[in-house]
């Protein structure tokens, strides 16, 4: 089947007042009436980074205690070590957000900061909720022992 193209005559009015026809294909009508995707840099940024971000991340607070299980490379084994511990800070936004986790090993307080939507965490598990009124719990740093604990949110 051949499309068959038509051909319509409109009338334009310039500024100076005079008239011209002009004559348009169907098909060019609706490519001009739909408006077109700038394909820009900062465009395809933000498309690259909107399809490598997680799609099934809990929401996660500060004050939680969360469990990562991070991916770890052996020679050339795989495998996934889970690092529980409570969320102090939280930062930036988009592909870039990060989550600081602080525990307790062998009576030393140690911090990792991970990229949520890293390829090495393999997996994000709330445990527990925290109820806190800080945004930044850099106080636990300074304290020891059962000081460092935080209460405990049902609500959530």
């Amino acid at each position: 089947m051949a499309k068959e193209n038509q051909e319509t005559e409109s009338e334009i009015i310039n500024e100076a007042g005079t008239t011209s026809a002009i004559s348009v294909d169907n098909e060019e009508k609706n490519l001009i009436s739909q408006p077109q995707k700038i394909l820009s840099s900062s465009n395809l940024i933000k498309d690259f980074e909107s399809e490598q971000l997680k799609k099934q991340l809990p929401e996660i607070y500060v004050g939680d205690t969360v469990k990562v299980g991070v991916k770890i490379t052996e020679g050339n084994k795989e495998r996934v070590q889970p690092y529980e511990g409570v969320v102090i800070a939280k930062r930036h936004g988009g592909i870039n957000q990060t989550i600081t986790v602080r525990r307790i090993f062998q009576g030393i307080g140690v911090e990792r900061v991970f990229m949520l939507h890293s390829p090495q965490v393999a997996s994000l598990k709330v445990e527990r909720r925290g109820k806190v009124r800080r945004a930044k719990l850099f106080y636990l740093r300074d304290r020891v022992g059962k000081a460092t604990r935080v209460k405990q949110r049902f609500d959530r």
